[in-house]
């Protein structure tokens, strides 16, 4: 059976925010805590709060943007978080839209899957206790990090579409997924998944999906709610694009009814308590192995109680 875990539905800006959700992980069978990229507060700098607090859980990062950091801090940012809670920790990367990297880096990268492989290898070798590849096209390398005692890191990159799920079978240690519908993910990516895994003669990493859900009620409207965690997102090129191919069509000019579309596709869950324990059990079928609870919907347009309240009850309902 898979894991169940909660993504924060809320981008903290102190770390009493965050604790809650940590006790949630703490307490009932919920696995991980996971937390996206923000420009308010540093997701790891938030998790080593919640730490410092008492709520030592297992954390992952899904995922951080490759411009803001070398990759060697980044992996010492890992390797410490995992020392500071005592568990394996998972440390998820992506380039990123191009629109970013072109206002961080002066120019976005010429080829996204070079850029992240060589990302995801230079974080791996370092981690390993190795001093990197040296220079490549996109990052240079020569130097390493002091030897620690540690949990293991889990090194992890978002996938879209076909090309970046092969280059994550080659070399991550966790595909991580956002928005995909669980038959894009059976169909499409897990099978570029293991071909890639195959190129490179070693198993196929693990795959956590992040899933956007929300218990349907009658006061509760299908396009608000969807558009509240999901609009900056329905704007973004590779995810219309990824959508797209996912057979949901989506029109950045028109919201509602592209929220509409991503509900009726399962891009985004909105049932009742029975359908989304169904819905569910499709990611587990297609051979996910975590399903990250996405409920920042409800925290934007109900707030963070009523987030906490609904997280509970899908753990509940949908935890092995």
């Amino acid at each position: 059976m898979s894991d169940i875990s909660i993504l924060a539905p809320v981008a903290p800006l102190r770390a009493e925010q965050l604790l809650p959700y940590a006790a949630l992980v703490q307490w009932t069978a919920a696995r991980r805590l996971w937390q996206g990229q923000t420009l308010a507060v540093d997701p790891a700098v938030s998790f080593a709060a919640v730490a410092g607090g008492g709520f030592r859980v297992p954390c992952a990062t899904g995922v951080t943007l490759m411009p803001m950091r070398h990759p060697v801090e980044a992996a010492l940012q890992a390797r410490t978080l995992a020392a500071v809670t005592g568990h394996p920790y998972v440390a998820g990367f992506g380039p990123g839209a191009r629109s970013f990297q072109q206002s961080v880096l002066g120019r976005p990268y010429v080829s996204q899957l070079t850029a992240t492989r060589e990302y995801l290898t230079t974080v791996r070798s370092v981690l390993d206790g190795g001093g990197g590849p040296g220079r490549g096209d996109y990052v240079h390398c020569d130097t390493g990090l002091a030897p620690l005692p540690a949990p293991p890191v889990e090194v992890g990159v978002g996938v879209l579409r076909s090309g970046m799920a092969g280059l994550a079978g080659e070399v991550a240690d966790v595909a991580i997924t956002w928005l995909a519908p669980a038959a894009h993910l059976r169909d499409t990516l897990l099978p570029a998944l293991r071909a890639g895994a195959a190129r490179a003669g070693r198993p196929a990493p693990r795959v956590a999906a992040m899933v956007p859900i929300a218990i349907r009620r009658a006061d509760r409207d299908l396009a608000t709610i969807v558009l509240a965690s999901n609009s900056a997102h329905l704007r973004l090129p590779h995810y219309v694009d990824m959508l797209g191919r996912a057979g949901i069509p989506i029109d950045p000019t028109d919201p509602a009814g592209s929220a509409r579309r991503l509900v009726d596709g399962d891009g985004f869950l909105f049932d009742d308590l029975d359908g989304l324990v169904k819905k569910v059990r499709a990611y587990v079928d297609a051979g996910v192995d975590e399903v990250v609870l996405n409920v920042s919907g409800v925290c934007q347009t109900e707030g963070a109680g009523a987030a906490l309240r609904e997280l509970e009850t899908l753990v509940r309902e949908v935890a092995p």
